[in-house]
């Protein structure tokens, strides 16, 4: 029998405006003393989000918990140590439980599906108490507990958030509901929390053509802004957000219908606001109504995202690259709220699979992911298993199947899609090849299983992937703004070759998790479609749809029989050339078309893409001032005005990928086998880019590289842990064993 980790508390739910966040109280008699206290742990969750304290103090620097998980399986608890809040105040003791819609009740989703789990927010804790004679008490939400109004009487992750100060002394009573959930979805918090991770200034304030008040805070982030000031009681100051601005103004077209607008009300007093039941995505303000003169120290904006350690770190003689890895890093902070989202700012940021299958490898160099990314996939695992196709979802977690879509609007009905439903087995390989975690990627087979279980059902005879939907190359730069699926890739082209991918890793894994039966299958099915795709098409090493997305996977994914590889990695130099070194691949090529380059031979042309700084390409961007990654890759157009396009986010780090070929392509740290136990050093210079550093916290310790081009010839010193063995591969072809320490070869 399990027992219940909330025992005997009942979940308390509150009559009140849908929009506001209620507070829940109730003054607790301790059986001692309050320095008798040796032990107090709070353990709360919530459908919603909450926020707890006691005697008005915050029990943790975590925000918006329990954070979002598939709720219908999944609802993630907190433990809370709050001996020293306990001990540190005096009189009876007061726990405070506000309560926020979150993403429970947080009318998600696009084009008005305004998604919800459920129309009843509610939250649940239980405090225990040890006292230093071995005596214990233990506190639960239930009878006793009160409710009354907060200071927030509206909330909304995409609406924003209302905070009236006056409200803080002139509480309204609400009436109180006990009520309850399916007690089985309750979870240990597996995911690491959200927290405030650190503070901006303004870079710049002034005012626009049009007489509003601007702020620049220098750098696209996601979190909101908080400020303390003094004004007249009533006083209402509203902070609009935006990526960009255009014809001077805010841009705010592309967050289509969020708001992300909060709106402050003073009191009269000196009033300390912070939204913390929102999230905006921005790095411009529109500030109305501030009390006397706005200066650059009387706001700072708060960067908020997933708890990660940083292990990645580049730097070359190139500051624009330097600077796209920089965007590909705030990208990954900015959409690693959670859970991987697709954009932070719009009337979306769900956990697209595609995107983070593109992704997965960049991130898990740039930061610890393992912890964040493994919740994820667990949540992922369970919406396959309860999908009525038992596919891998678009989203997870899969909050649109209580989409309430428009009459004149409908989503195809999506089954088993490459990309997306491959992040199944992408994201657990990225994981696999970064953390070794053999446990972990056990646990994740299953998906990957029930993945390739549902991409069966549509081969046809041929042995191809070309029955069924497929979002295909999705935003080849090609494609017209209005559809994003217009790519010149052959959709079956490439979703047999992503099969043949996703075919061959399951098979690894697989005989990891131990089932042998499993490996020999999927490794028969990789083998088919690798032949059934080199029959159908390829001829002479031209790849059907001849574009350079198909090439690159091709290539990428080592679907060609050997004597028309070559020829492969020929023609897409080719194409590659003739366009000018911009890039015209799509989520689908763009990860992988620098590394079919290298891997045939053809670096300098993969160096010439990387550097390329017209529209479209990675540097674009950078050159227009992005301090992120854009969705598309002319979401701001060269004159300025962004893209007409209905999806245009400027933080949406997909095409960001092509950090994976830079940390171990020009940065040259490799995992020569899972979770860095053997290390390849293996840079490979090209023409443009003179020196690279990079350095990557493995779980053995740091391992760096550095090399430089100088008219003598090529330097590398490579440092890595003690007892660590690797390889160190110099541009020349001579390759040399090691184990551990600091090594520099040269090479002519």
């Amino acid at each position: 029998m399990t027992t219940d980790p909330l025992g005997d508390a009942r979940f308390l739910a509150a009559d009140t405006d849908r929009a506001a966040a209620p507070m829940f109280w109730a003054e607790l008699p301790l059986a001692q003393p309050r320095a008798a206290v040796v032990a107090a742990t709070l353990r709360a969750t919530a459908h919603g989000v909450y926020e707890a304290r006691i005697d008005g103090r915050p029990v943790t620097d975590a925000v918006l918990a329990p954070g979002w998980t598939s709720y219908e399986w999944r609802l993630a608890y907190q433990d809370h140590d709050v001996r020293d809040l306990v001990v540190g105040g005096s009189g009876p003791l007061r726990v405070e439980l506000t309560l926020g819609n979150g993403w429970y009740r947080g009318d998600l989703g696009f084009a008005g599906a305004n998604a919800n789990y459920g129309e009843e927010i509610a939250v649940a804790a239980v405090l225990d108490i040890a006292y230093a004679d071995g005596a214990t008490q233990r506190f639960v939400t239930g009878p006793g507990w009160s409710a009354e109004t907060s200071d927030t009487p509206r909330n909304s992750l995409y609406n924003a958030q209302t905070i009236d100060a006056r409200l803080r002394t002139a509480a309204t009573p609400l009436p109180v509901r006990e009520t309850d959930i399916d007690r089985s979805t309750l979870v240990p918090q597996s995911s690491p929390p959200v927290r405030r991770q650190e503070t901006i200034r303004p870079v710049r304030i002034w005012t626009s053509p049009g007489g509003r008040t601007l702020v620049d805070f220098g750098q696209n982030l996601v979190g909101w802004i908080r400020f303390t000031v003094q004004g007249p009681s009533g006083t209402e100051i509203e902070i609009r957000h935006a990526e960009v601005l255009e014809d001077g103004e805010l841009g705010t077209r592309p967050l289509r219908g969020a708001e992300a607008r909060d709106l402050f009300v003073l009191s009269g007093g000196q009033d300390a606001f912070e939204p913390t039941l929102t999230f905006h995505g921005f790095r411009y303000a529109e500030v109305r109504g501030w009390p006397g003169e706005l200066t650059p120290d009387s706001l700072e904006a708060v960067v908020v995202h997933s708890e990660m350690r940083r292990t990645g770190r580049f730097a070359c003689s190139d500051p624009l690259v330097d600077q796209l890895v920089h965007n590909s890093v705030w990208g990954q902070k900015g959409n690693f709220l959670s859970v991987p989202t697709d954009c932070p700012q719009r009337d979306e940021r769900l956990g697209w699979t595609g995107d983070i299958a593109a992704f997965a490898a960049s991130a898990s160099f740039a930061f610890d992911t393992s912890d964040f990314l493994d919740s994820w996939l667990t949540d992922l695992r369970v919406e396959t298993m309860h999908a009525p196709d038992r596919g891998v979802p678009l989203v997870v977690p899969d909050v649109l199947k209580y989409a309430h879509f428009p009459a004149d609007f409908s989503l195809p009905p999506w089954a088993a899609t490459a990309i997306w439903g491959d992040a199944s087995i992408w994201v657990p390989q990225a994981l696999w090849n970064a953390y070794g975690d053999r446990d972990r990627l056990a646990a994740h087979y299953p998906a990957m299983k029930l993945h390739l279980e549902s991409v069966e059902r549509y081969l046809s005879p041929t042995g191809l992937w070309d029955l069924g939907n497929q979002l295909g190359d999705w935003l080849d730069p090609d494609a017209p703004p209005d559809k994003p699926d217009a790519a010149k890739a052959d959709p079956s082209v490439v979703a047999t070759a992503c099969l043949v991918r996703s075919a061959a890793f399951a098979a690894e894994a697989a005989e990891v998790a131990g089932e042998i039966a499993d490996a020999e299958r999927w490794a028969q099915l990789a083998a088919r479609t690798r032949a059934a795709f080199n029959e159908h098409y390829v001829d002479g090493g031209i790849v059907r749809s001849d574009c350079a997305t198909v090439y690159a996977l091709a290539i990428a994914f080592d679907v060609l029989d050997a004597g028309d590889r070559a020829a492969a990695g020929d023609r897409l130099a080719e194409i590659v050339r003739a366009s000018g070194y911009t890039v015209t691949t799509g989520f689908a090529g763009t990860p992988f078309v620098t590394w079919a380059l290298s891997e045939t031979g053809h670096i300098d042309d993969a160096y010439a893409l990387l550097l390329e700084k017209s529209c479209p390409s990675w540097l674009y961007p950078v050159t227009m001032g992005a301090t992120t990654v854009w969705e598309r890759w002319d979401s701001m157009l060269p004159d300025g005005t962004i893209n007409a396009g209905e999806m245009t986010s400027f933080n949406h780090y997909a095409l960001g990928a092509v950090a994976d070929w830079i940390y171990q392509v020009v940065g040259g740290i490799r995992p020569d086998a899972p979770g860095y136990d053997r290390v390849r050093i293996q840079p490979v210079p090209g023409r443009g880019i003179d020196w690279a550093e990079t350095a990557y916290e493995s779980r053995h310790g740091t391992i760096s590289v550095a090399w430089r081009k100088e008219p003598s010839g090529f330097t590398l010193e490579a440092t890595l842990p003690e007892g660590l063995p690797a390889v160190i591969v110099l541009p020349d072809g001579r390759a040399q064993e090691v184990i551990g320490g600091t090594h520099v070869l040269t090479a002519v």
